[in-house]
């Protein structure tokens, strides 16, 4: 069985980067810098196993992006866990309960990163 793949969406490179890192040897990657990007590259037939997301980001913030992955009938079945700096408890309640399997701050420590995403993924 191949490695699982996971869409990495941040408009940080050097943040993709260091995720691939941590994790590049228990999964494949695809990064985009913005949530448009990478919802129109899954509505184009590409399929991942989970999706990893920055929340704040140019064009579509994390809730937007994630509101339209719900609502995508072939999409809203994609684990998704924000990673992101936003420290106030009702943006993370609200994407908790819009359908975000978790919500992790940043800075992360990794290997907390890797235990997470290997719970979604079982």
């Amino acid at each position: 069985m191949g490695k699982k793949k996971i869409l990495v969406i941040d408009d940080k490179e050097a943040i993709g980067k260091l995720i691939a890192l941590c994790l590049g040897s228990d999964y494949e990657f695809k990064y985009f810098s913005n949530a448009l990007a990478g919802i129109n590259w899954l509505q184009s037939g590409n399929t991942v196993d989970l999706i990893l997301s920055d929340y704040t980001m140019p064009e579509l913030n994390g809730y937007e992006f994630l509101v339209m992955l719900k609502q995508n009938e072939f999409l809203k079945d994609i684990p998704v866990v924000f990673l992101s700096g936003e420290e106030h408890s009702t943006t993370r309640i609200k994407l908790l309960e819009s359908g975000a399997e978790d919500f992790i701050l940043k800075p992360f420590n990794p290997l907390e990163l890797k235990i997470r995403i290997k719970k979604v993924l079982k």
